[in-house]
């Protein structure tokens, strides 16, 4: 089985809902920079910090017990690959920021991720009905490969964006790049506008 089906071999209403120069990926393909991260859950940590009233310390526990959404959403890959119709599971962000209440001068955010990963988004754009913070994927816990425990999912964004394996989130006064962003890619990665490279 092929893994990609090109656009001009799909219905037109599927064709509209692919950014440009997009294919549809028949799998979800798994793409990492540097080893995957086994994770204790046991362990694990969601460190919320910086410009924010609450600075907060999440445990499994703590995520698990926040109020949790389905989101359906499409996924689409800087490498040109878009996976259609996914169903999300887990916290909207707008529910960690009624929490930890960002400070007036917070207007970007760093998410910081196992690996030493980072990536950098505007607080506006994750300030948004379809941001959220992942646990689950149709129904399934995400993989290891697919960031498990925790994902970040940004749907309008390309997916690196979306990062997986989360640990902390750092309110900022200032834009500042990502591990990505420092190596090239658009620093604001909307795929409907092909923001891939710098």
């Amino acid at each position: 089985m092929k893994f990609f089906t090109k656009r001009d071999q799909l219905a037109p209403e599927i064709q509209k809902r692919l950014p440009p120069n997009q294919r549809l990926a028949k799998r979800w393909p798994v793409l990492t920079y540097g080893p995957t991260p086994d994770i204790d859950l046991d362990a694990w940590r969601l460190r919320v910090f910086g410009l924010v009233e609450q600075p907060t310390v999440f445990t499994w526990d703590d995520v698990m017990a926040l109020p949790q959404v389905d989101v359906q959403a499409d996924m689409h890959c800087v490498t040109r690959w878009s996976k259609l119709d996914n169903v999300w599971q887990g916290v909207p962000f707008r529910v960690v920021l009624d929490r930890i209440r960002p400070k007036p001068a917070a207007r970007f955010v760093m998410v910081h991720a196992y690996g030493e990963y980072t990536t950098n988004l505007p607080l506006a754009v994750l300030d948004d009905d379809d941001v959220l913070l992942a646990h689950s994927h149709n129904g399934e816990p995400l993989t290891r490969e697919h960031g498990a425990p925790l994902r970040l999912v940004v749907p309008k964004r390309y997916a690196w964006k979306s990062a997986k394996w989360v640990n902390a989130l750092e309110f900022m006064p200032h834009d500042r790049p990502g591990f990505w962003e420092k190596n090239g890619y658009h620093n604001d990665g909307d795929p409907w506008q092909e923001e891939r490279y710098s």
